[in-house]
């Protein structure tokens, strides 16, 4: 029995020569896996990066799943996301695991590069880490941005040709841009067809070349140890207090320090598996149809943030908000090491950086917040076929009745609330009457003003003036007109005592 265990250990031993004989990749990977970190690293805020490649490992291996059965032409891609839905089994929760996995990624993603900059690891030497890791952010939100086009429904149908119209106002070469983004002058298979090119082969291909070189710059430079108050990083000595903290204190990363690593990696994976089963997949929604104007297309959590902001800019300003302010930020976080190489780490002695986290991280929420709310988009909720409340009619002259005919029929409360159902883009007209004068809601209604546009062209005279005396009888929570004395003496009383 003792003979026969050492033969086959004696096998072993030779198929693994052999094996790394022609290879030659096992003791590197095993010199890697075990390289030596510092004790301070085995912390649980040095685990995003190994779950964020964990997370991409998840993406590529449900999206080659979805890839054997999505069809990327403009006539079937949105049925065949309908066929993986309900006709594959357990093909909706593949779907689901792929949308939720992605947007997982963005916020560990994210998350990493937060604890990056605040411990200041991208001082010497890991300033081209960092820039990598800049790339790599910028890698994951463009797949999240195919990947919402692949659905091909009325939202990445609008949400592209939002895209493309941003993209048309780049100064000279605008038009080649929306040419190369969509193939041709309008959205159809050939922009499909790039966009799947780019979500499926170049992007991918990109991200994974990425992490590779990430993390071998992260082996090759070690993980940065745990910043202290006044120690500072010094080109000069930074190196050699390294090596010594490593001699001193360093603990092998597998398996003292990855174990971490694992359990977190594993609870994000299963945080995924769990809103896959419990919410599902995202969409697809309506198929996509170019004669329906009437939609309010809305882009995947990650990018909510962007639609709030693009909802809330001025006309005037918007365009250069959206050419300069994505260049300047991209810029300054790839040049963050250059200009501040050196220097204290501590996030304590680092004011600034933490103001200008806690800053981003709450304007990111909070539009966030209302880009999921859109409470400057119409809420389709009042068309023509729901009528004025009928308190609203009660002791109206003629005039003021055709004016709240003209109120439905021009669909004003798709924006406007009245009695608490329209729209909330404009203000509610229930008191319109006590904020404005007449000659102001006149104004307001032939010339637009803020998000309201101009209706000159919209209305001929009378019907102007009926809706002006219709508006001008909403004066609050006492939706009965005040008594005019002159209008009681020449005009005949209506409700339910003036006929």
């Amino acid at each position: 029995m003792a003979g026969l265990k050492q033969r086959a250990i004696g096998a072993g031993l030779a198929a693994y020569n052999w094996v790394e004989s022609r290879l030659g990749l096992i003791k590197p990977m095993t010199a890697a896996a075990t390289h030596p970190t510092p004790a301070s690293n085995a912390s649980w805020w040095y685990v995003f990066g190994s779950a964020a490649t964990v997370l991409l490992m998840l993406q590529v291996m449900t999206g080659i799943l979805l890839a054997l059965v999505y069809s990327p032409s403009a006539n079937e891609a949105w049925s065949s996301l309908n066929f993986l839905n309900h006709n594959v089994a357990l093909g909706w929760y593949l779907r689901a695991l792929h949308g939720w996995g992605s947007d997982f990624m963005i916020a560990i993603v994210l998350i990493h590069m937060v604890q990056v900059f605040l411990f200041g690891s991208f001082k010497f030497p890991r300033e081209l880490t960092w820039i990598i890791g800049v790339l790599l952010l910028l890698l994951t939100l463009g797949m999240a941005f195919t990947g919402q086009v692949m659905r091909f429904d009325q939202d990445a149908y609008w949400g592209l040709g939002i895209g493309a119209s941003l993209a048309s106002r780049v100064p000279f070469i605008g038009a080649s841009l929306v040419h190369l983004m969509l193939g041709g002058p309008t959205i159809g298979g050939a922009t499909l067809s790039r966009f799947f090119t780019l979500h499926v082969f170049v992007i991918p291909g990109l991200l994974l070349a990425g992490v590779g070189v990430h993390i071998w710059m992260t082996l090759f430079h070690g993980v940065s140890e745990w910043p202290m108050p006044g120690r500072l990083v010094r080109k000069a000595t930074y190196e050699r207090e390294y090596q010594e903290l490593t001699a001193k204190t360093g603990i092998p990363f597998v398996p003292d320090a990855a174990w971490k690593d694992a359990v977190f990696a594993a609870a994000i994976i299963f945080a995924v598996m769990a809103c896959a089963f419990f919410f599902g997949p995202i969409g697809p929604g309506g198929p996509p149809d170019p004669t329906i104007i009437q939609t309010a297309p809305k882009p995947d959590f990650a990018f909510l943030w962007i639609y709030a902001v693009l909802a809330y800019l001025p006309p005037s300003i918007e365009t250069p908000v959206i050419l300069v302010v994505p260049v300047l930020a991209i810029a300054g976080m790839l040049l963050l090491p250059v200009l501040n190489g050196e220097g204290e780490r501590h996030w304590a002695r680092r004011p600034v950086a933490v103001l200008m986290v806690s800053v981003i991280a709450v304007s990111l929420g909070i539009f966030t917040r209302l880009g999921a709310y859109t409470p400057w988009s119409p809420i389709m909720g009042a068309w023509t076929s729901e009528p004025v409340p009928p308190k609203y009619l009660h002791g109206r002259t003629p005039l003021e009745r055709q004016g709240a005919v003209v109120l439905q029929n021009k669909q004003c409360r798709n924006c406007h609330i009245l009695d608490g159902a329209g729209g909330q883009r404009g203000p509610a007209l229930d008191d319109v009457a006590s904020r404005l004068t007449e000659d102001q809601i006149i104004r307001q209604i032939l010339q637009g003003g803020g998000n309201m546009p101009a209706y000159g062209k919209a209305l001929n005279p009378s019907e102007t003036k009926a809706l002006t005396q219709f508006l001008e009888t909403l004066r609050g929570p006492n939706v009965s007109p005040a008594v005019d004395a002159s209008r009681d003496m020449t005009e005949p009383k209506t409700g339910p005592t003036g006929h």
